[in-house]
């Protein structure tokens, strides 16, 4: 005999405590995402998915490339919207938004992924040019622009993905202006807040003694990864893990 539609909503609710248990977090429960130069925020779709499964609220900021102080403004005013505490993860020219972004008293740690991690000072340009890159193939346009040579994106910034995957990359990429590559941030947040960061060993694009370097003299926990430049695409489980140790570390 079917049974009467009441009882089968009440074996359903018997089962929500469960689901409900699962997704209350430890920790700071705010995340917020800012990708880097050359793509854009759909890259860390996996990353996300994860993460709001385990309870966490996860929002991407996609930078527009066109001035530092803009992108700064912008994750500034996604922190504005933000509940309560909240924990900043950048990746690539993402690094330094969160670096200047992160003094916010909102802001409680910051996570790097092989992004750069500047202090006062200093721009990405000035960071990368510090140290001898795996490659060259960063191109200005006549305009102000920069992008990656199409021909080498995939080598260069996603070895370890599929070429149908890196191909669309790069005929979609986004650029940034050179001024915005330049710019200078007027702050390091993680001078005086907890930081961790992952190192991607295979990187092609950022050099992985660079971002040794850079996360030392932050102090931050270092992972390092077997992944490319683009790791948190290639590696999003163990991406997603530090993110997630980072978040349970912080109040």
């Amino acid at each position: 005999m079917r049974k009467p539609l009441s009882l089968l909503l009440l074996a359903l609710a018997s089962t929500a405590p469960a689901f409900a248990a699962d997704a209350v977090p430890e920790g700071v429960k705010n995340i917020v995402i800012v990708p880097g130069a050359f793509v854009d925020g759909s890259g860390w779709h996996v990353v996300h998915d994860i993460l709001i499964h385990k309870g966490y609220s996860v929002h991407v900021v996609q930078p527009r490339i066109d001035t530092l102080s803009n992108d700064v403004e912008a994750v500034e005013r996604q922190l504005r919207k933000e509940s309560g505490p909240t924990l900043l993860v950048g990746s690539d020219y993402g690094g330094a938004v969160i670096t200047e972004a992160g003094v916010r008293d909102k802001v409680k740690g910051l996570v790097y992924v092989a992004a750069v991690a500047p202090s006062k000072g200093e721009s990405v340009n000035i960071l990368l040019n510090s140290m001898p890159e795996p490659s060259n193939d960063i191109q200005a346009s006549w305009d102000g622009f920069s992008y990656v040579n199409e021909k080498n994106f995939g080598a260069d910034l996603g070895a370890d993905l599929t070429t149908n995957r890196t191909n669309f990359l790069a005929i979609s990429q986004v650029p940034g202006t050179t001024a915005a590559l330049a710019a200078v941030t007027e702050a390091a947040a993680w001078k005086n807040k907890p930081s961790w960061a992952v190192v991607a060993t295979e990187d092609h694009f950022y050099s992985p003694d660079l971002q040794r370097s850079m996360y030392q003299r932050a102090g931050s926990k270092v992972t390092e990864i077997k992944g490319s430049h683009l790791v948190y695409m290639s590696q999003p489980e163990q991406v997603a893990q530090v993110i997630e140790n980072a978040a349970k570390s912080l109040k």
